[in-house]
């Protein structure tokens, strides 16, 4: 049966975060998960299902890729097809050759989970290994430990609290409305987000944890500090506060991913329970 190359459109997005809940195992390499397509959300249905691209089967999907952004595609299969050769010529073929809609002409990369038979067949291809990245996780079959700030769930009345603390974190445009379109997202019914206070009622650390459903890991995307309240341990305190959100909603363990150029990031996590994973990397073409 040949495998065909599609987008899925919104109407079609249950189906893929679906797909993506049912593939997330406790012990998997760490790979694309819903909680990363409910974060792209905050840019609206429509665009996040024309960032989305799905291999398909039979009828059933094999394979999503995430673009998110131009030239970065986020890639994950069924489990029992991360080696199936006949898939991944199929993935390097549509992500090596422009005309097929996945990627660009130009320096290109594709993030997939250490070791999926993509990664050879890109090598073989010229393909190079990007900057290393670094997972970590946490279990949360023990009881999570009190994070020793106030921390509330963010609802649409503290909208305005995540998105300043975003947009100071990472220095970007975040923005009410793209956490209201975050929260609308089907990713989200199984997602909190959580803001972290001082003893002045500052707020002054955000997170949201994405779960993907019970006894699966996970994921925290994003965590952040506000620039004026950095190093007092509030990263710590808001991921002991997602790991216990992620352990209510009956995920297995807590997973995050942070690049090695983030020097402070994996000392954060570590202080807040979680063990890191062997380091990963994306493959890109150069130009």
């Amino acid at each position: 049966m040949a495998i065909v190359l599609g987008k899925p459109g919104v109407d079609g997005l249950d189906e893929v975060v679906g797909a993506l809940r049912e593939w997330q195992y406790e012990g998997a390499p760490m790979q694309l998960h819903p909680g990363d397509v409910g974060f792209f959300w905050q840019s609206g249905a429509a665009t996040t299902a024309a960032a989305v691209r799905t291999w398909s089967r039979d009828g059933r999907i094999q394979a999503v890729g995430l673009l998110d952004g131009p030239n970065l595609l986020r890639l994950t299969t069924t489990p029992e097809a991360q080696r199936d050769e006949e898939l991944a010529r199929q993935l390097v073929a549509d992500v090596t050759e422009p005309e097929r809609g996945v990627l660009p002409e130009g320096k290109v990369a594709v993030e997939a989970p250490t070791g999926a038979l993509v990664h050879d067949l890109l090598s073989e291809d010229g393909w190079k290994i990007d900057e290393p990245w670094t997972p970590l996780s946490r279990d949360l079959t023990e009881p999570v430990q009190d994070p020793g700030v106030r921390i509330e769930v963010i609802g649409p009345e503290l909208a305005h609290e995540f998105a300043a603390i975003h947009r100071s974190a990472f220095n970007g445009k975040f923005t009410d409305e793209r956490w209201r379109s975050m929260a609308a997202g089907l990713p989200y019914t199984d997602a909190r987000s959580l803001v972290a206070y001082d003893d002045q009622d500052n707020a002054v650390a955000v997170v949201t944890a994405w779960s993907a459903g019970p006894g699966k890991p996970g994921l925290i995307e994003p965590m952040g500090v506000h620039a004026d309240h950095r190093g007092h341990g509030y990263g710590r305190a808001i991921t002991v506060a997602a790991a216990a959100a992620l352990q209510e909603l009956g995920s297995s363990s807590a997973t995050v991913i942070t690049p090695n150029s983030q020097v402070g990031a994996v000392p954060t996590y570590k202080s807040a329970g979680f063990q890191p994973l062997p380091e990963r990397r994306d493959r890109y073409r150069d130009a």
